[in-house]
């Protein structure tokens, strides 16, 4: 087992719990304003303050597949240009880039979770009040060096980022996401090392981590630190472990998740059709946390593994099961 046991349990419960939060900010919608009339209809408006970033509107079928190669072809320069800044160290405009990606993020979650009746009541508030407390909160988590900071923002920013692009996929779409980020996840960890040289990067030099990031001790460790407390000799340096989960690992099962609640029914092959939905968006993510869960139980200490590929195989076995029920 790559972690001790309350270490990988910590890390699957971190996991779920943003999948789940990030469900609740999806169906809120922070693009949107909904208000119940007197005559019991809902009335929706757009958000305002978030038009800039609102993802477009699909109106053709034929939609998906333009969003989805804008994706891809977003997600190659992302990675090239996060690998560029790497490679050259160039730590302060990486420190900003994350800073902006978790401000944006952690606004959307935020709009999402709060009453929309405060809207009706002053809409500046409404629009400041996330916004303070995002800004606040992603200059603690890049720039103050928090872990409980950085982790409890970790729970909100996926949710925030799935928004933007859960209305854009399609069922079809997101499996060939999830192909492809497997295959490329295979070949930065296992092949290039690319994935390993970026992480440790980010820890060592930069000290921000786009993923979850829970430093340990291992029993052994600790008895030894009781045990120079008793003899009262001089600490030493000592050696902690770290718990990691990629931010990606995180938000690519969550956007698949929303996609399905998302999505109504669709045409397999043989005739069959698959309904979407809550039920198969959970049976969704409980497939992704056992694929997680035994990547963890048959995984080695000091190595790294690509994670995607275990994960998409457990969100396929979700959604067969989801398929059924």
């Amino acid at each position: 087992m790559k972690h001790n046991i309350p270490m990988t349990i910590l890390l699957l419960a971190m996991f779920v719990a943003t999948q789940l939060i990030g469900l609740y900010i999806i169906t809120s919608d922070p693009f949107s304003i909904s208000q119940t009339l007197s005559n019991g209809t809902i009335e929706t408006t757009e958000n305002s303050a978030l038009s800039w970033i609102q993802p477009p509107e699909v109106e053709e079928e034929s939609d998906f597949g333009v969003y989805f190669s804008s994706i891809v072809l977003a997600f190659i320069f992302a990675v090239i240009i996060l690998f560029l800044l790497t490679k050259f160290k160039v730590a302060f405009i990486l420190r900003i880039w994350f800073f902006a990606v978790v401000a944006i993020a952690l606004t959307l979650s935020f709009t999402a979770l709060l009453p929309e009746f405060i809207y009706f009541l002053n809409p500046i508030i409404y629009y400041t009040i996330p916004a303070i407390i995002s800004i606040s909160l992603a200059f603690l988590k890049v720039f103050g060096k928090n872990f409980i900071v950085h982790n409890f923002t970790e729970l909100l920013i996926y949710p925030g980022i799935a928004t933007i692009f859960v209305p854009i996929l399609n069922f079809w779409s997101i499996l060939v996401l999830l192909l492809l980020i497997s295959i490329y996840d295979i070949w930065a960890v296992w092949h290039s090392g690319i994935m390993q040289k970026m992480a440790k990067y980010q820890i060592n030099n930069m000290k921000v981590f786009s993923g979850f990031f829970v430093p340990y001790i291992s029993r052994k460790i600790r008895m030894r630190i009781k045990k120079m407390k008793k003899l009262k000799v001089k600490h030493k340096k000592i050696k902690v472990n770290v718990a990691i989960l990629g931010g990606g690992d995180v938000v690519f099962p969550l956007i698949t998740a929303g996609v399905i609640l998302k999505t109504a029914s669709v045409n397999l092959p043989f005739g069959l059709i698959f309904t979407g939905g809550l039920i198969p968006a959970i049976f969704v993510i409980v497939g992704a946390t056992l694929g997680l869960a035994l990547l963890f139980m048959f995984s080695e200490k000091k190595k790294f593994y690509p994670a995607m590929p275990f994960i998409t195989g457990g969100i396929l076995f979700g959604l067969v099961l989801g398929y059924f029920f």
